[in-house]
């Protein structure tokens, strides 16, 4: 059985109410569930937390010693002979402004968010991002159980803005978003940081941007992301695969840490603790990527490093055709190689979290780390096959990343926090 999320866009802009118990919440639509079975019988039903918004216009810095991973091309010389920044250099410099906001805690709480009507009403925004996470991430919904209230529910509002995110351009209304649309959410975005939420989901995440010392650009990056993903579907080679990689996924580990902490005992800088997290999300795409790249050449896209598919004497047609060949068997080896790469730079900084939330964070690093192991068990047949993680793999996968994430963070000082 598939869940997909259906987008009903109202012609108004103006908040509606949706009734919850004796209580009505600010809501511009209601997202319905259509669970489509194998047959011709489809149900319909309305579904309280799955809520989501129409988004208007649719038709100082202290540098420590890190070892960062560079697996793409270096800096190259543009026409004019200025030295172009590679996609790494771009990036790290967002870890190093995140970094330095958590050293310094620039951001100092300035009590919850009010939202229209009653206070107690935001309770009811982290209640509902936490059921759209049960319900679409269920595996990381259940390790964040194990962190704080405070930081658990922030997690969740982090999540929903990112799946909302994620929709504007995967979802069933992806054909009419257009780039006004996302500049409109981007807007959005910049009223939610400075404390103007628009509806009840955004005003959990002020809320949460409000009390812990998360940066903006992660957010706008991940939006840049989706108008990558508008006007482009290949890549020349790994460098620019890295900075989409970065931009959809890379940037959830930059949002997350903030919320999570980093553990009082760990020596480690905070800088290698957010590559370790960048790390996660660009290895966490590059797994998703090469699972699907049989969904992706059906919608015409290929978001494979061009340059290496030719290395390998291969092409966009090779791609389209989906026969497995001794030569796509070869390209597959090298990318999940560098996949696990990344994986492997992201383990190190899992123990350097706060203990409340290293689970969840060991529980996805194994489970899609897994999903590259059923790739190969699919003899690299990722065109006809989706390779998948079974319900008893994951079931003893839980308990392995819980003892996992009872490892104690490093000793050893690499250019200890501030």
């Amino acid at each position: 059985m598939s869940l997909k999320l259906l987008w009903f866009v109202s012609s108004q802009s103006n908040l509606g109410f949706l009734h919850h118990g004796n209580r009505s919440l600010p809501c511009p639509n209601l997202l319905f569930q259509h669970r489509a079975g194998k047959g011709k019988n489809q149900r319909w039903k309305p579904h309280f937390c799955s809520l989501r918004t129409h988004v208007p216009g649719s038709e100082g810095l202290r540098r420590s010693k890190v070892k960062v991973t560079v697996m793409s091309t270096m800096a190259a010389t543009s026409s004019a002979g200025e030295i172009a920044m590679s996609s790494e250099e771009k990036v790290y410099n967002v870890v190093l402004k995140q970094a330095a906001l958590v050293n310094k805690q620039l951001r100092s709480p300035r009590g919850d968010v009010v939202v229209p009507g009653d206070l107690s009403l935001l309770n009811e925004a982290y209640d509902c991002c936490g059921e759209i996470c049960a319900e679409y991430a269920k595996t990381f919904y259940l390790g964040t159980l194990l962190m704080t209230p405070e930081r658990r529910r922030a997690i969740w509002a982090i999540y929903v803005w990112c799946r909302r995110t994620d929709e504007l351009v995967d979802g069933p209304n992806a054909p009419h978003i257009t780039p006004t649309a996302l500049d409109r959410w981007e807007a959005r975005l910049e009223d939610l940081f400075n404390g103007r939420p628009f509806d009840m989901l955004d005003a959990a995440l002020a809320n949460t941007v409000n009390k812990f010392p998360v940066n903006i650009q992660p957010f706008k990056d991940m939006i840049e992301g989706m108008r990558m993903d508008l006007r482009k579907s290949r890549y020349k080679n790994f460098d620019e695969l890295y900075l989409y990689c970065y931009y959809v996924a890379g940037t959830v580990g930059l949002m997350s840490v903030p919320v999570m902490g980093i553990a009082p005992e760990s020596l480690a800088s905070t800088e290698s603790v957010y590559n370790a997290a960048l790390a996660l999300g660009i290895a966490n795409q590059l797994t998703n990527i090469l699972r699907d790249v049989g969904e992706d050449a059906q919608r015409g896209r290929i978001y494979l490093p061009q340059d290496e598919l030719a290395q390998e004497g291969l092409s966009d047609e090779d791609i389209f055709s989906g026969k497995v060949t001794d030569k796509w068997r070869n390209f597959m080896k090298k990318q999940i190689k560098r996949a696990r790469m990344l994986f492997h730079e992201a383990e190190k900084g899992v123990k350097e979290l706060n203990a409340s939330s290293r689970w969840p964070v060991s529980a996805s690093l194994m489970l899609y780390k897994q999903i590259l192991d059923e790739i190969e068990a699919n003899d690299y047949n990722n065109f006809t096959k989706r390779a998948y993680v079974s319900k008893a793999k994951k079931l003893i996968a839980l308990p392995v990343a819980y003892v996992r994430s009872l490892v104690a963070p490093s000793t050893i000082s690499s250019s200890h926090r501030n």
